[in-house]
């Protein structure tokens, strides 16, 4: 989606960069939670995956791209961020390159991700980069342990339980194209879906610091750096912060 997600990204968005192919773990320290717990968990997700697709459809819609294309792009990137992000540059004239090049910068926060996460995914290079596909912002938020290890197959569920929401909410969109996404708020879903996921995670005050510090710095470079580099840099700032001595 934009999972963001925001909502396993595919070829282009999230979930192509870093997602468990990075440590060599076989995600079988202790026993995680189950996926029927990561389906449960992330129903209200997939919630706001929907209504964010719809959103999408609609845009897609009004941008002229055909319904089949933005079906088949939700179906295979799984990326809010990315999808808008690509769907921004193309509206505005930029060509395919350009479009793919903003949606892989949006991604990039996932290639600290993958690192996180690799240890906790099973199988050789080829398998864990197959299993990070089912990553997003929200599942893998939540599927962590708090000790830097991943419920693997909690993971699964809950991106799951979004990413059916995510297709069926494009086909609404692009087949109800009558729908004002901003009149009826759609265009707020998913700062505020991020803003939950971050609300979750500051429980005391190192991480309370590096969010502050993340968010500041990418404040800052909004203004003058390219798409996605804020991000990325927001998340550098956050890895190293965490990563510390405490």
């Amino acid at each position: 989606m934009v999972g963001g997600g925001t909502v396993g990204e595919g070829t282009v968005g999230e979930g192509t960069v870093g997602e468990g192919t990075v440590g060599g773990g076989d995600g079988s320290a202790g026993q995680g939670r189950s996926w029927r717990e990561g389906l449960r968990d992330g129903a209200p997700y997939g919630a706001a995956a929907f209504v964010l697709a719809v959103s999408f459809g609609v845009v897609a819609t009004d941008a002229g791209m055909p319904a089949l294309a933005a079906i088949v792009m939700s179906a295979l990137v799984y990326s809010g961020s990315g999808q808008f992000a690509a769907l921004g540059i193309a509206g505005s004239g930029g060509g395919v390159g350009a479009a793919v090049g903003a949606a892989t910068l949006v991604s990039s926060r996932f290639l600290p991700m993958g690192f996180a996460l690799g240890p906790s995914l099973r199988g050789n290079r080829l398998r864990r980069a197959l299993e990070g596909q089912a990553t997003v912002d929200a599942s893998w938020a939540m599927a962590a342990r708090g000790d830097g290890r991943y419920d693997r197959e909690y993971l699964f569920g809950h991106s799951a339980a979004q990413y059916v929401p995510w297709v069926a909410g494009t086909v609404v969109g692009v087949f109800v194209p009558v729908l004002d996404t901003r009149a009826l708020g759609l265009d707020a879903v998913f700062p505020a879906f991020f803003l939950a996921l971050l609300a979750a995670e500051v429980r005391d005050r190192l991480r309370l610091g590096v969010a502050l510090a993340g968010g500041g710095i990418a404040l800052a470079l909004v203004p003058v750096a390219p798409p996605g580099l804020p991000v990325l840099a927001a998340s550098a700032v956050a890895l190293v912060g965490l990563r510390g001595p405490r």
